[in-house]
């Protein structure tokens, strides 16, 4: 068997409502940071009554996490877009700051990207909500490009239309524009409805590495697998490799069955000190799990080609022509008589 680019830990799921101090029917889709020694986890919680906010569970190795007793001192709405439904948060450290990009829903205003700040995640200050409706999966890079605040995002217009990955500047956080597309969805691929930006995106001497999530349509549903893309570090809208395969799948029942069937969701990735990358993933929409692989086959994996995919001609994938082979000199038989 081919050797997995993420393998998943064997205490999975990591975290449940059952960690929950309070009363709450699912854990899932959180963003994770290191901070002063800890692992923070900023998690979605479902709560009895179905809006979903954000709490903090904590954790000194990285795999046992506790939830915080208080909630989080989160800021106020902005008047303009009264946010009723927060979640899949993606926590940025620029500077000595830290940007939690994360969705902003408000019933009947629909779903906007909302951005956040802290330097100590104790005190929250807004910065903005940061776009249009009928926006989500945003992400700020790790440090300004040609001067501004870069981000991803996923507008979409219709919900049931596949929707691609685009990029935005800002000189401030407050007002976005100089927005282009960065990928869409692949036909007859793993990500051939929607896409959306996972975890922050890794800066590396190749380019900026970004793990993003994509969906299909099956006859049974949607599901929801990650993969792996390579950006130029200049131009971030440019994409240098994308992965044919991906990198990480629903397949155990904790990932099959919950709130939303055949999901692992993922927003953020630490990269540890000797190249180990930790992904913690949403899970069906219920829980939390946990999968590593090392750095260089993740970005190995953005430039493989999978060895089985059918490639005619006029497909995408299509590679081309294979050389012609050399013509072959076929020796002639001698026309002496052999020895007696």
């Amino acid at each position: 068997m081919t050797k997995r680019i993420l393998a998943k830990h064997p205490e999975n799921p990591i975290l449940t409502a059952a960690d929950f101090p309070g009363a709450a029917m699912y854990i899932f889709n959180p963003g994770v940071i290191k901070f002063n020694g800890e692992y923070l986890m900023m998690a979605d919680v479902a709560t009895l009554a179905q809006p979903i906010f954000l709490h903090m569970a904590r954790s000194k190795d990285g795999v046992h996490f506790k939830f915080d007793e208080k909630p989080l001192a989160w800021p106020e709405p902005d008047p303009i877009h009264p946010e009723d439904c927060i979640y899949d948060p993606r926590i940025t450290k620029i500077g000595e700051e830290y940007f939690i990009v994360y969705a902003s829903s408000s019933e009947g205003r629909g779903v906007r990207v909302g951005i956040v700040k802290t330097r100590d995640f104790e005190k929250f200050e807004r910065v903005s909500i940061a776009s249009e409706s009928g926006n989500r999966n945003g992400v700020l890079f790790p440090r300004k490009i040609n001067g501004m605040y870069c981000r991803l995002d996923r507008p979409f217009g219709n919900p049931r239309d596949s929707a691609g990955m685009w990029l935005s500047y800002s000189p401030d956080g407050v007002f976005w524009g100089l927005s282009e597309p960065v990928m869409d969805p692949r036909v007859g691929l793993w990500d051939n409805g929607k896409i959306g930006a996972g975890a922050v995106p890794i800066e590396t001497e190749h380019g900026w590495l970004c793990i993003y999530h994509g969906t299909t349509q099956t006859g049974a549903g949607v599901i929801y697998r990650l993969g792996a893309a390579m950006l130029d570090l200049k131009n971030p809208a440019k994409v240098l490799a994308r992965s044919e395969d991906s990198i990480l799948w629903p397949e155990f029942d904790y990932e099959m069955f919950g709130r939303v069937p055949n999901v692992v969701f993922s927003c953020n990735a630490i990269v540890e000190d000797d190249g180990m990358v930790r992904i913690y993933y949403g899970a069906a929409d219920t829980c939390v799990g946990l999968a590593e692989g090392h750095i260089e086959d993740i970005i190995e994996s953005c430039y493989s080609k999978n060895p089985y995919l059918l490639r005619p001609k006029g497909s995408p994938y299509y590679l081309g022509d294979a050389p012609k082979a050399a013509p072959v000199r076929v020796e002639q038989p001698s026309a002496e008589p052999a020895s007696v």
